[in-house]
């Protein structure tokens, strides 16, 4: 029975993702102008207190919920086949999407500055300290769950409330599925029946940030008025192994795109000294020991020169000075390498000789002669 223990990784069965329907056009047309200026009525907030949180934007000592912004539907909403378009940033390399343009209220059109498309989920922005609008990410999230995020948690997953339920959770989750696949692809959906509250995850943190805004004080089916936050994280402990796993495959992914070719290169070779393999011109590796190895168990430093199988291996030497024995065997092991792959050896500095005198300026020794 072998010593070594194997560690099985746990096989987690994901749901199919529910892909974007509609689709984007391919070929974009000048974007259009989705409202004309003036058709968008900003109303003041009502006054429920007596300081006006500039934080949460609501007046402090009013409900916990704000009871005006929250609870007033929209006038207007983005459609994506329809306002998708050319702006002026596709000419100036501007990556960041227009946020009145995904709760579909901008009234400049074409000459925008900012992007009129779904954000790409295969590119990434110029700061990740920043959401998808270009809006700052704070380093923890709101009390209420609300605003922009925080920048310490890749948080792909919206809290849905107040859906009006008119059937079963399969129904709702039909309903829920329809309106927000517009925005992106969705990894999977959980319906809490008989509670009016969805969470919906994107396969990608920029079209949740998207969807955030497109379905905030937006209607299903039933003339609701939607409560849209981020969600918070998932206690399923299943759930946590894989954001972890993924992440971690993220994180691999990035480093191979950005490590030179050099670098890697380096590695191989430290590597081939350490076991003792030559490489030859074509960056492959050759084992001139690969028959010995394979009748032998594999020492951690495999020997350069074959020696008679029963003479008994030499005695350790004796430590002399600050080196240790496997210190002077390493040093050994690396110039046998050095010279065999046609190097030249470190020459080793003879000591310096002793001075003359009687060395009372000398530190070396506390003894008295």
């Amino acid at each position: 029975m072998s010593s070594a223990t194997e560690v099985e990784r746990v096989v987690i069965d994901q749901p199919i993702p529910i892909p974007q329907y509609p689709k984007p056009p391919k070929k974009l047309k000048p974007a259009r102008k989705q409202v004309k200026a003036g058709d968008v009525v900003k109303t003041e907030t009502v006054q429920t207190g007596k300081e006006y949180n500039i934080w949460y934007n609501k007046w402090a000592g009013g409900d916990r919920e704000d009871s005006y912004s929250n609870k007033t539907k929209s006038q207007s909403r983005c459609n994506i086949k329809r306002d998708s378009g050319l702006t002026r940033a596709n000419t100036t390399g501007m990556k960041y999407i227009c946020l009145f343009f995904s709760r579909g209220c901008c009234p400049y059109g074409w000459e925008c500055e900012y992007r009129h498309t779904l954000p790409d989920s295969t590119d990434s922005m110029p700061d990740s300290s920043k959401d998808c609008f270009a809006r700052d990410k704070f380093a923890d999230y709101r009390d209420d769950m609300g605003g922009v995020g925080s920048f310490n948690r890749q948080n792909r997953t919206l809290y849905v409330g107040r859906i009006k339920e008119t059937g079963n959770g399969q129904e709702t989750e039909e309903v829920v599925t329809r309106h927000f696949r517009e925005w992106g692809t969705i990894e999977r959906i959980r319906v809490l029946q008989y509670r009016s509250v969805a969470f919906v995850t994107y396969v990608s943190e920029f079209h949740a940030q998207f969807a955030k805004e497109a379905m905030a004080c937006q209607s299903l089916d039933n003339d609701e008025i939607l409560n849209v936050r981020w969600a918070t994280e998932d206690p399923n402990p299943v759930q946590k192994v894989a954001e972890k796993r993924r992440l971690e495959d993220m994180g691999q992914e990035a480093i191979k795109a950005r490590m030179d070719p050099r670098i890697v290169d380096a590695m191989r070779s430290v590597r081939a000294l350490e076991e003792g393999i030559v490489m030859d011109d074509e960056d492959q590796y050759e084992d001139d020991e690969e028959q010995e190895a394979d009748m032998q168990p594999d020492p951690k430093r495999r020997r350069l020169e074959n020696g008679p199988s029963d003479s008994p291996p030499p005695p350790p030497p004796n430590p002399s000075g600050l080196l240790s024995a496997d210190t002077l065997e390493g040093l050994k092991y690396f110039a046998e390498i050095r010279q065999r792959n046609g190097g030249t050896a470190v020459a080793q500095r003879a000591p310096p000789p002793a001075k003359a005198g009687l060395g009372l300026a000398d530190y070396g020794s506390d003894e008295d002669d």
